[in-house]
């Protein structure tokens, strides 16, 4: 119960984000001395209550467990719990599942809503300062979406270069506009923790994003490191949304296609038509919209 306890952020939640930050050989080290922990006060709480409940047929004096097995039995289990917890964060928790049972073996058709989330300034803050310094930011950037997505139910995909690639199954990316939600909570966080960026990084990172839904190939692919990924032309179009986002200067492009299924907006978001717009390398226009702050 520890455990899950702190796996799912109800204990010591701060200290969970800051270890799942770490390099994966200190996440290794750290994580274990906190299962540890965790195993042992769970058996001392267990312990406590068997004898307050004088519970039918166990006798700590006549049988005691010896404190030298219980540590190594803590140590064992906390090592196989952190391997997969590791191995969970690395491919994701759903992708993890779906290569375990091989889900998607073969390719799966369905609809899915998808976010680009591109850092905006990227290039030239790493010409100010430096490649480590960019890296570094990137770290921070994307270790910060990571705790909304997991709120609204989506899945981290894909880093390419200074963009994030979300996703969600269409009806929970749609559901209480979960997609929306989601990015702007982030943007929230990032200026709530402003002073923090200055201080770190000389200035607060700045995004672009771009929303669209449709049908694509789910598949798994690879033979050395197999991979969970999407097929189809709504991942282009996305891609082609977010280079709109940065031509006219907007923060946030959706489609019109997915705008219609996310209504109505949570409060607080309107919608400006930007009409029909002419994506490069696409024969057919598209109905996009700006998302935004304020009443509709």
């Amino acid at each position: 119960m520890p455990i899950l306890l702190f796996e799912r952020g109800y204990v010591l939640s701060r200290w969970r984000v800051k270890l799942r930050k770490a390099s994966t050989p200190t996440f290794f080290m750290l994580s274990v001395a906190v299962m540890v922990v965790a195993v042992a006060a769970g058996n001392a709480v267990a312990v406590s209550l068997l004898r307050y409940t004088q519970a039918s047929g166990f006798n700590l004096e006549e049988s005691p467990i010896p404190s030298r097995t219980t540590f190594i039995y803590s140590v064992a289990i906390a090592t196989l719990l952190i391997t997969a917890f590791r191995v969970r964060d690395l491919v994701g928790p759903k992708n993890l599942l779906s290569l375990i049972v091989g889900m998607h073996h073969k390719p799966v058709r369905e609809v899915r809503v998808f976010l680009f989330l591109d850092l905006a300034g990227s290039t030239r803050f790493a010409r100010q300062h430096g490649d480590v310094k960019a890296l570094a930011l990137l770290g921070r950037v994307f270790a910060s979406l990571a705790g909304p997505v997991r709120k609204f139910g989506g899945e981290i995909d894909d880093y390419v270069g200074d963009m994030a690639v979300v996703t969600w199954r269409l009806k929970q990316g749609v559901d209480h506009a979960a997609v929306v939600r989601c990015l702007f909570e982030f943007l929230d966080e990032v200026e709530q923790d402003a002073d923090q960026w200055r201080h770190d990084f000389g200035e607060v990172p700045r995004f672009r994003a771009a929303l669209h839904c449709g049908s694509v190939l789910t598949a798994e692919i690879g033979l050395g490191r197999h991979k969970i990924t999407y097929f189809g032309n709504v991942m282009n179009t996305t891609s082609r949304l977010e280079s709109l986002a940065k031509e006219l200067g907007i923060d946030v492009v959706v489609s019109t296609a997915l705008l219609e299924l996310l209504q109505p907006l949570p409060p607080g978001f309107r919608a400006e038509d930007l009409g029909v717009r002419m994506l490069r390398g696409h024969d057919e226009p598209l109905a996009v919209s700006a998302l935004c702050r304020g009443a509709s």
